[in-house]
């Protein structure tokens, strides 16, 4: 059980820092933030991977490094519009 929560603090914080990179504009965030940014990605790029390819283990699981900087991606795009939008 601790070697799955180290595993996907790892792999969240990965997908992160990726994430932060490939999207263009400064985003204010610490480094617990793009943790927590890379581990929700990883279950969205779940999600995603369960929907298009109907394989898994269920509906909420996490994804691979891959499907994590993917899900990270989405996250971090919809996080800064709305974000941008409630400060406007």
């Amino acid at each position: 059980m601790l070697g799955l929560i180290i595993t996907i603090i790892i792999v969240g914080a990965i997908a992160g820092f990726l994430a932060r990179a490939i999207v263009p504009g400064r985003q204010a965030m610490s480094i617990p933030m793009t943790i927590l940014l890379g581990i929700v990605g990883s279950f969205v790029g779940g999600l995603l991977g369960y929907l298009i390819f109907h394989s898994g283990n269920g509906f909420l699981q996490p994804a691979g490094i891959i499907g994590s900087v993917i899900g990270a991606i989405i996250v971090l795009l919809i996080y800064t519009r709305v974000g941008a939008r409630s400060r406007a």
